[in-house]
């Protein structure tokens, strides 16, 4: 973030342990870690308040974000029941979708309770169009009007978004006229749905890098954690999508 002033998706746990914190050149917004809060530990291992303190300490030295996910609970069976994907196991939260989603709106009105100045945004999470659909009228019921947020994240899409049922997904909630951040979203999901996104995220090229010699010129064993190939993966991306259908690209930093 101290060396490109493209926008960024920045990891709140790394800020949580770094001694200093450099001052960002461009937007950038906050990941909660919930992916790999419910992988390792099938539950968050951070308190509501620890969170917010963590966000105040983000803000006030790298400077103001534009927003900061939640600590929602995605819906992936993965997640859910546990299992192996490579190299990552998942301990399971053995929990059913609607807990998962109770939970997770129940955390938003929390954190935005503990700091309403934190620009922290609504998730929506399920596992079809019904799930998603039960997961709104829940934020809608709690008061939380969908459609004044700035971002809406949608959660739990990155495995189907390529697919047609992660399309329809995609779809469904942005016919409600949110503002949708689609969470890990690749290329093939922002070819089918990026026009009905205002913004995604992806560490695609982190992946994919990892799989590949480093450029040429380049010293270290491969580029998963390079500036320069994260910025022309970026490149690449956004010429490969319609001018009218590109959302803002934040690149996820290297896991």
């Amino acid at each position: 973030m101290k060396l490109t002033d493209k926008p960024l998706f920045l990891k709140s746990e790394h800020f949580a342990v770094a001694r200093t914190l450099p001052e960002a050149l461009g937007p950038y917004a906050v990941d909660s870690g919930g992916f790999s809060e419910l992988q390792r530990h099938g539950r968050w291992t951070r308190t509501p308040r620890q969170y917010v303190q963590d966000l105040r300490r983000i803000w006030e030295h790298v400077g103001p974000y534009e927003w900061a996910a939640g600590q929602d609970w995605m819906c992936e069976d993965l997640i859910i029941h546990g299992g192996q994907a490579g190299p990552l196991h998942f301990v399971g939260t053995h929990l059913s979708v609607a807990e998962h989603q109770r939970r997770t709106v129940e955390n938003f009105l929390e954190l935005r309770s503990l700091a309403p100045d934190l620009r922290i945004i609504p998730t929506l999470q399920g596992r079809t169009i019904p799930d998603y659909e039960h997961c709104r009228e829940l934020y809608e019921r709690a008061g939380v009007n969908l459609r004044a947020e700035p971002t809406v994240g949608l959660g739990s899409v990155c495995r189907l978004q390529s697919t047609n049922e992660g399309a329809a997904i995609v779809t469904a909630m942005a016919a409600h006229g949110l503002r949708l951040h689609g969470f890990g979203f690749k290329t093939l999901g922002l070819a089918k749905v990026g026009h009905l996104l205002a913004s995604a995220d992806s560490a695609a090229w982190s992946y994919h890098a990892r799989k590949r010699p480093p450029l040429p010129g380049h010293s270290h064993k491969n580029c998963a954690n390079c500036l320069t190939y994260a910025l022309q993966w970026r490149a690449r991306v956004i010429a490969a999508i319609p001018t009218w259908h590109q959302p803002i690209l934040d690149g996820r930093e290297a896991a």
